[in-house]
């Protein structure tokens, strides 16, 4: 009797101790639910989980299900699953565009690049020609300067790789799978089931501000160093902006990814020459170097440009998304983004550094303009090389962008598909990417300020892509599985990052207004 009776308290007791912790889940559930960090139930999440299962087991066998669909008359049948499919992985913003189910444009089929591919593309995008303005940098930063370079490596290395994170959700056993493609899936995700397309349309502009601004500080640093290496020439610097666009007309026909990683190899060892040329230089005045001009003071004014000169030099995570997914193993990201941080911190550190020894309080915002007449015009044709190498990444990120944007996205597009049922191109598609081409161009013309370019497109849009958005994202989508130090990391960098973007906007803006009022030219 005292056996069943200690049975049915001990039943009791169990029961109001479960009844407890599922209110005080439920309670804790709906808070971050309001605040947007705790979507899901554990039911809703493993339904999640077993999603994931299935459409990596789809994905695996898609090529060989369209095939059996084809012998067996049950194509409708796979195409069905296949618009299922793909309206799980964007988040209920509607299937991928038709032209995905189509022979010859499934990512499979897509040539893959290594990892040293990838990091040669990375280091293009973060050593390329805007650590000719580093040392601009220094000179109203000081030692500060130097600090954020090694930062701004430090943060930008850490949010591309938790922006790749937010790409992949755990299946059922634990095994990391890619549910999402892109930045703007991501972004898609983060405002889903609100505002299912808000984020998307965000991250777009940002993304199309970013490459087209990177492209037009390509054409605005080509024609810039071709006039002064040529001062005695009759050419004025627009009319060798002009000349610099008309070499860059054949990037409307890149087709993809691979031929681009071509450019980016050339490009780095064009980097490295002009690195060796430029040090060597400082190095054989470095008895007159003014060690005494570098203060731990900072010009209120001009410093906050020189973070937006950073921060963009580091600007890379708008191609991450589409270079891991190309990538032949994507498990070897996280060391091709150490390495390639790594370096490109201690090369722009030094570049910097020393650069700013040499020429003090004379060193202007393209650093070669400083060089003797001579070796000017050597550094500077490399230099121009560079920037025509370097013109093709970000150009064809930037027709990526727009093309899955406005002509690609299925039933929701604003125009007619660009591309022919052979994959081939259109006329008129090959028309637009032509005018991007000639509207970088104008741009380029009419707003000939590299620095001041440079410090407003890193403010604007640099922070917000490379600071900002990866933080509130990783945050968003990660939140279950993050330890406090992460969740004070993502905060402690939205922060800092927030507030270095609009000090920095504010004061480009304020510098090419007096650059126009006073009629400076670069």
């Amino acid at each position: 009797m005292a056996h069943l009776i200690r049975h049915n308290l001990t039943n009791k007791l169990t029961n109001a101790a479960h009844t407890v912790s599922h209110k005080s889940q439920a309670k804790v559930s709906g808070v971050f639910a309001r605040l947007g960090f705790q979507a899901a139930t554990d039911e809703e999440g493993l339904g999640f989980a077993e999603c994931d299962d299935l459409d990596y087991d789809y994905r695996q066998g898609m090529q060989m299900d369209v095939l059996q669909g084809e012998e067996e008359g049950g194509h409708m049948e796979g195409e069905v699953e296949l618009e299922g499919d793909s309206h799980y992985q964007r988040d209920g913003t509607g299937p991928r565009p038709s032209s995905l189910k189509t022979e010859g444009s499934l990512d499979e089929d897509k040539p893959k690049i290594t990892s040293w591919e990838a990091g040669w593309n990375v280091t293009n995008a973060i050593q390329g020609m805007f650590v000719l303005g580093l040392p601009y940098a220094i000179l109203h930063g000081g030692y500060l300067g130097l600090f954020l370079i090694i930062f701004a490596a430090v943060v930008c290395c850490y949010t591309g790789k938790i922006l790749i994170a937010c790409l992949y959700e755990d299946n059922e056993d634990g095994i990391k799978v890619r549910v999402r493609d892109s930045y703007v899936d991501i972004a898609n995700a983060c405002c889903a089931p609100r505002f299912p397309a808000l984020g998307g349309h965000v991250v777009n502009v940002a993304q199309i501000i970013e490459l087209v601004m990177t492209c037009i500080l390509y054409v605005v640093v080509s024609g810039n160093l071709m006039y002064n290496s040529f001062p005695g020439f009759p050419v004025s610097q627009k009319a060798w902006s002009v000349v610099a666009t008309v070499a860059l007309l054949p990037c409307a026909f890149l087709k993809n990814l691979k031929a681009v990683s071509k450019f980016s190899f050339l490009c780095t060892v064009a980097h490295f020459v002009i690195n060796i040329l430029v040090i060597a230089y400082c190095l054989s005045r470095a008895r007159e170097w003014a060690w005494e001009k570098v203060k731990f003071y900072i010009d209120v004014k001009k410093f906050p440009i020189s973070i937006g000169i950073i921060v963009f030099s580091y600007t890379s995570q708008i191609f991450l998304p589409s270079l891991e997914g190309n990538m032949q193993k994507p498990s070897e990201f996280h060391c091709m983004m150490d390495w390639t941080h790594i370096s490109a911190c201690v090369l722009k550190g030094l570049f910097a550094l020393v650069a700013y020894l040499t020429w003090a309080d004379a060193t202007k915002e393209v650093i070669t303009d400083n060089l003797p007449s001579t070796i000017r015009a050597v550094v500077n044709i490399f230099l121009v090389a560079k920037a025509l190498l370097s013109y093709p990444l970000p150009f064809f990120a930037a027709v990526e962008v727009l093309e899955k944007s406005f002509f690609q996205d299925g039933g929701r597009a604003f125009f007619p598909d660009c591309y022919g049922p052979g994959g081939q191109l259109k006329s008129w598609g090959l028309g637009l990417r032509i005018a991007l081409v000639v509207f970088t161009l104008l741009m380029a013309v009419f707003v000939p300020h590299f620095a001041l370019l440079m410090g407003l497109t890193g403010s604007l849009t640099g922070a917000g892509l490379c600071f900002l958005l990866p933080s509130l994202f990783h945050l968003k989508l990660q939140w279950r599985n993050l330890l406090w130090h992460h969740v004070f990391f993502d905060v402690a960098i939205f922060v800092i990052g927030g507030i270095c973007a609009i000090s920095g906007f504010i004061h480009s803006i304020e510098g090419l207004i007096e650059a126009y009022r006073y009629n400076i030219h670069d």
